[in-house]
């Protein structure tokens, strides 16, 4: 699974601005300190401010910051809304397949329950779980964090 750099970039924002909660944050901290594009970051920002993730504040002395707490910002949920699919191979597109293994073929399956199992991992994570410790000053990571992984 590789996420696009569009979610990256998210995931990026999101995290800045959880560890940045004390002043209101500029695009172009996070395009500096990450050496990303200011423009890519511009619609990153856009959407997380439609999806009502991050409040935007215009002006001089304008900015962004976190809309919610970051222990209410679920990861899985925005990876989805970020991701604009998760085609692992060619046949997950029913437009564009043509693989004459489709109807045979068990890898389909395995990919979509490996992906099922991804996002599954990602819904128990919280903003608040991947922020540096120091954004975290006296919580307890281990009830940040309840990954349950089954073998």
């Amino acid at each position: 699974m590789r996420l696009t750099a569009y979610t990256d970039y998210t995931l990026r924002t999101l995290m800045y601005l959880g560890t940045h909660r004390d002043r209101l944050v500029t695009i172009q901290d996070i395009a500096d300190l990450h050496l990303i594009s200011k423009n890519h970051l511009m619609k990153v920002v856009h959407q997380l401010g439609l999806s009502g993730i991050v409040e935007t504040v215009r002006g001089r002395n304008g900015g962004l910051r976190l809309a919610r707490e970051p222990s209410e910002i679920n990861i899985g949920t925005v990876v989805r809304e970020t991701e604009s699919d998760f085609f692992m191979a060619e046949c997950f597109n029913k437009d564009n397949n043509t693989c004459p293994l489709t109807p045979d073929c068990k890898l389909k399956s395995a990919l979509g329950q490996a992906t099922g199992a991804f996002l599954a991992v990602l819904d128990q994570v919280t903003l608040a779980a991947i922020l540096a410790p120091a954004a975290l000053a006296g919580t307890d990571l281990a009830a940040v964090i309840p990954l349950k992984l089954e073998s």
